[in-house]
């Protein structure tokens, strides 16, 4: 209920963040597929807590281990099980909140629909558990590799610090090369800087993660409620703490007149369809067209500060929710990885969708 996604590449992800450990379970990974162990622990290195000052201190290595699915180093076709340990639980941080509800937390949300809740760390409602979904994700990259089809994310907005320049115009090699995963390295600087004062504050900040998927031909999503868009949307919406998602023009698009919008179709000397420009996102209709396809998604700030919030205990008392433990400040520099992944698992999807979809 709610830990399952994809309708052909599917995946299941299980564990809490003070639990033995998180994992995923990918079933319809076609056989025959490079399993790269390496690859993969590097797209959950990304991912892991305490990279840098600006990130969470926890420490976990988030090394995974291969349960099934997987001889001599290619995917069997049958279900892939990855088990990932927790081995930095400091349980103890959240004894004082057991009986409270965190501001903007899901502590009276999953209280409210279970009668019960994990109140070690948010339990299943934890940024941890996205871990699990990046070891999938690096799984659905490699087999979207095959296809020359790549996924690239960087934060382009931390608060009101916003990147003005469009993707074409970045250099997005180098996003992973400073601590914010911006392009822009003069921009990433002051962001950083922006981030550590917030930090030191005892407060957050949120930011904007944008991604850019390139080499997805024409053919890809399905009509009416399965559309490509749709799919990107849901599955960008179900990552902690995101409240915003747009694609191609977005919101932008309503300041301009249809004449103006509209994108053009041409046929290149090679004879392949293009648009002379892209605000429908690579996609129309639903369905991929072949153009770039790019996104937009907006992160709230972190709801754990270390500030003293005025709240309510699970009897309906007034309470004061300290902030302790070990939290981000800015959830958007870790988030990148997991944006890419869950734009993956959406392609994957879809991808052996159109392949079962034709005669």
């Amino acid at each position: 209920m709610g830990s399952t996604y994809g309708k052909i590449f599917k995946i299941a992800t299980f564990g809490e963040s003070h639990g033995s450990g998180i994992g995923v379970i990918i079933e319809g990974c076609p056989a025959g597929v490079t399993f790269n162990n390496e690859f993969i622990q590097s797209e959950l290195t990304r991912r892991k807590p305490g990279q840098s000052r600006i990130t969470t201190q926890r420490k976990e290595a988030d090394e995974f281990e291969v349960l099934s699915g997987v001889f001599e180093g290619k995917t069997t076709g049958t279900p892939i099980a990855m088990l990932i340990r927790n081995e930095d639980q400091r349980s103890k941080d959240y004894s004082h909140i057991a009986a409270q509800y965190r501001p903007s937390h899901a502590d009276y949300t999953y209280q409210a629909k279970y009668g019960v809740r994990d109140y070690r760390g948010g339990g299943r409602s934890s940024a941890r558990e996205t871990a699990a979904r990046v070891a999938a994700g690096a799984v659905a990259k490699t087999l979207l590799n095959d296809q020359k089809v790549t996924v690239s994310a960087y934060v382009s907005q931390v608060g009101t610090m916003k990147l003005e320049k469009e993707y074409g115009a970045l250099n997005l090699a180098l996003t992973e090369t400073n601590d914010v995963r911006c392009p822009d390295l003069e921009m990433a600087q002051q962001m950083f800087d922006y981030i550590d004062s917030v930090r030191k504050s005892g407060d957050s900040v949120g930011g904007v993660v944008s991604c850019v998927i390139k080499g997805v031909p024409a053919g890809w999503g399905e009509p009416v409620f399965d559309k490509l868009h749709a799919e990107l949307g849901k599955a960008m919406l179900s990552i902690n703490a995101v409240k915003g998602f747009e694609y191609g023009s977005g919101f932008a698009g309503v300041e301009l007149l249809g004449s103006q919008h509209n994108d053009a179709f041409f046929t290149d000397e090679s004879g392949q369809v293009h648009t002379r420009t892209n605000h429908s996102g690579g996609i129309q209709g639903g369905i991929s067209n072949g153009e770039d396809i790019y996104f937009k998604v907006a992160f709230k700030p972190v709801a754990t500060i270390m500030q003293d919030q005025e709240s309510i205990d699970q009897d309906g008392n007034i309470a004061i929710v300290q902030g302790k433990g070990r939290h981000d400040p800015c959830v958007v520099p870790r988030a990148v990885p997991i944006v890419e992944a869950m734009a993956a698992l959406v392609l994957a999807d879809f991808y052996l969708r159109n392949k079962s979809s034709k005669a």
